[in-house]
């Protein structure tokens, strides 16, 4: 039976062959270095060989040969020495290379991954942490691409070639010395199981903390407004302590296990180097032969010291692996058909929805329903108000038709076409909306408003700010249109940034168009300018419009009134009142009785 440490070793060993795909690409860079490294290698390998000859020959001669050998023998190593340095200046250069271009790649690949995934992900992930992945745990894979995979090669080669050479000088010493370093593998395969597992710890710690941190940045005015500045300080401070702890639990481990090792392997090649010693005094060495078993016995330890430490690095990345992979292995539930129908060419006066029998339950409360066996048809060019209490399911339809989450039952036809056959950005590109809560992005006036159709003119852009009785005030900035408008659009309004998202929503010109509380934030006077640009905007599209205010959907062709997930009224206003149903209790509340 297999142990969970065990269980997570065997993963930890076949994680970072997952990267090879992001590997691949770039076979010729990785064919340069190994030429690079391996001349390296033997380059390094060389070098005791040449003292061997410079000890044996050079000193060991008399007079004009002997000067002969030395200058013969220093020239050569002096040459062993330049390829050294060529060679390793290359091979450093293209796996720095390599490093940061697949370390950048890996970034590019989960973020585009990250941002097709559906609101369900992020219900249950904190963008923090997100970030925190796609930042030190990418850094820790830039480490093992980019020098650590390298110095393991370089190492093993050098291990390898050394053993060789170890061999070759003396096969007691060398047999006597490959027991001694056998029993030194099992303390390092040990801790190195250690420290995989608290590699791990430690990174999740780091996202735990960056997640919080995002968080309340995020949230500086509400956490200044209630004088939390100290609480959240302490709280992040505590979590970083927690960080701190567990990485020097992990270091503390990796400590131990470089000094096992390295007094073990060093204890064991000074017991074999006693024994040369004693074999030079008997005359079964030559000096020359002692001084390259010598050099060679410290190339193997340093190689097998430097194997522990890539050793350690390679299960942090390991680790940092895992984390990215399972947001890479993340699977949107909502995804695109294989082959995708196209939409029937628009009519002039917008799109006809049809909703049948939706059923739906978020996945975080399944057994709450948010809409239930709700049907509506509405035609082409109708403006249609959805209204009732909070919690009736109107944003729940919004989403349900920009396909951000799918009904558990139930279709949504848009001009006859089921919205589940229809290629998502097909789907969204008909859809204008302009949200409760609206996004702004650190950028200027311009581009925000642009982010409702990328390929506007300036000039379009300016006409739908016009539109949206934007256009006075986005002047007044400091510079215009051009203006950067602060993160989350921070030095503007509540109306100013509503008004630049009917902006955009005007801007991408959709057959439909979604309106959520779309004069929630302005004034009277803002008000009064937006209405009268979104009835203009109306004019040719379908648009659907969930207000609590209903003073702004008295002039509608019909209100529909939802009530747990359900629709209960569809009318006019005057019918509405009329039936004294809860829509005429919703108008007695906000205008009086019967409005």
């Amino acid at each position: 039976m297999t142990t969970p440490t065990e269980s997570a070793q065997k993963a930890s060993l076949s994680t970072l062959a997952e990267l090879l795909p992001f590997l691949k690409p770039y076979g010729r860079q990785f064919l340069l270095a190994g030429i690079a490294l391996i001349v390296a290698a033997c380059a390094t390998l060389a070098v005791p060989y040449a003292f061997k000859q410079m000890i044996d020959l050079g000193f060991g001669g008399n007079g004009i040969k002997s000067a002969a050998h030395i200058d013969l023998y220093f020239l050569a190593l002096f040459g062993v020495a330049t390829v050294l340095a060529i060679a390793t200046a290359a091979r450093f250069y293209m796996v720095s290379w390599l490093g940061e271009r697949v370390t950048a790649d890996i970034r590019s690949a989960v973020y585009a991954h990250v941002v097709t995934q559906s609101p369900q992900f992020f219900e249950t992930t904190q963008s923090g942490e997100v970030l925190s992945r796609l930042t030190t745990d990418t850094t820790l894979i830039q480490s093992v691409v980019g020098t650590s995979i390298s110095m393991a090669l370089r190492n093993v080669l050098l291990f390898g070639g050394g053993m060789v050479m170890l061999f070759i000088t003396s096969v007691k010493l060398s047999a006597i010395i490959l027991l001694a370093l056998l029993v030194v593998v099992l303390p390092i395969v040990f801790f190195g199981r250690r420290v995989r597992k608290l590699s791990r710890d430690s990174q999740d710690r780091i996202a735990d903390a960056s997640a919080m941190a995002s968080e309340i940045l995020n949230a500086m005015p509400t956490v200044q407004a209630f004088t939390h500045e100290k609480i959240e300080s302490n709280r992040f401070t505590s979590m970083i302590e927690s960080a701190f702890g567990t990485a020097m639990r992990r270091i503390r481990a990796r400590s131990l296990l470089t000094m096992i090792a390295i007094v073990l392997v060093f204890g064991a090649i000074v017991f074999v180097l006693w024994l040369g010693a004693h074999a030079v005094i008997k005359g079964t060495m030559t000096g020359g032969e002692l001084g390259q078993f010598i050099l060679y016995a410290a190339i193997v330890a340093g190689s097998i010291g430097a194997l522990s430490e890539v050793l350690g690095e390679a299960q942090r990345a390991a680790g940092a692996t895992e984390r990215l992979l399972e947001l890479l292995a993340e699977e949107s539930p909502i995804q695109s058909p294989a082959v995708p129908k196209a939409l029937p060419q628009q009519a002039q006066n917008g799109a006809t929805l049809e909703l049948k029998n939706l059923v739906f339950h978020y996945p975080s409360r399944p057994l709450s329903p948010a809409l239930s066996q709700l049907s509506l048809n509405i035609r082409a060019g109708e403006t249609v108000a959805v209204v009732g209490p909070s919690g009736a399911g109107k944003t729940t339809l919004f989403q349900m038709l920009l396909r951000l989450y799918d009904p558990q039952q139930g279709q949504i036809l848009l001009d006859g076409v089921d919205i589940t056959e229809l290629d998502l950005h097909v789907l969204r590109n008909a859809i204008g909306i302009v949200p409760q809560d609206t996004v702004i992005f650190s950028a200027n006036a311009m581009e925000n408003i642009r982010y409702g159709r990328a390929g506007a003119t300036d000039a379009e852009v300016i006409e739908a700010a016009r539109l949206a009785a934007a256009h006075e005030f986005i002047e007044r900035l400091p510079e215009g249109y051009q203006s950067f408008l602060g993160e989350r659009g921070v030095r503007l309004s509540g109306g100013q940034r509503q008004r630049i998202a009917i902006a955009r929503a005007l801007l991408k010109n959709p057959p439909l168009l979604l309106l959520d509380e779309a004069t929630s934030a302005l004034d009277a006077e803002s008000e009064r300018l937006v209405q009268s640009a979104l009835e203009a905007a109306m004019v040719g599209r379908t648009t659907l419009v969930i207000a609590h205010r209903l003073a702004t959907v008295k002039r509608v062709d019909r209100i529909v009134v939802m009530e747990h997930g359900q629709i209960v009224e569809i009318g006019t206003h005057a019918e509405l009142v009329a039936k004294n149903g809860l829509y005429a209790s919703l108008a007695a509340l906000q205008f009086g009785v019967h409005g």
